[in-house]
């Protein structure tokens, strides 16, 4: 059989710029590595020091198409260390809310929509 491992999640973004600033201010991820086609640019976003394992991709097409966010999709998930921290911070750089933070099942959960309106659900685990 074969293995499988989580390499990324892409999100397709308007405005490459102002979203990588968002992930940067917002949860400390910053700009690994970019790669830049005639047809399109990726900035792939990680924390700080990390080069390997998973990330997030900010993807730009060039081709001039309209971007839109559809609902056939649930959030992007991140763990964080304080979700009621990551739930300000994310507002504050021009998220917004959709539910405050709550615990539940031994997590604390909070959701909010980026400045494009891509879903992010903060986790943080609760101490037993």
């Amino acid at each position: 059989m074969t293995s499988v491992q989580f390499a990324f999640v892409k999100l397709v973004v308007r405005d490459l710029d102002a979203m990588s600033r968002f992930y940067q201010r917002a949860l400390n991820l910053y700009p690994a590595r970019t790669i830049d086609t005639d047809a399109i640019t990726e900035v792939i976003m990680r924390p700080k020091g990390e080069d390997t394992g998973f990330c997030l991709v900010l993807y730009k097409p060039k081709d001039g198409r309209e971007i839109t966010t559809g609902n056939a999709h649930g959030p992007v998930g991140l763990y964080v260390t304080d979700a009621d921290e990551a739930f300000e911070n994310a507002i504050r750089e021009g998220a917004s809310p959709l539910q405050k933070p709550f615990n539940v099942a031994g997590l604390r959960v909070a959701f909010v929509n980026d400045p494009e309106g891509h879903e992010l659900e903060f986790l943080a685990r609760l101490p037993a």
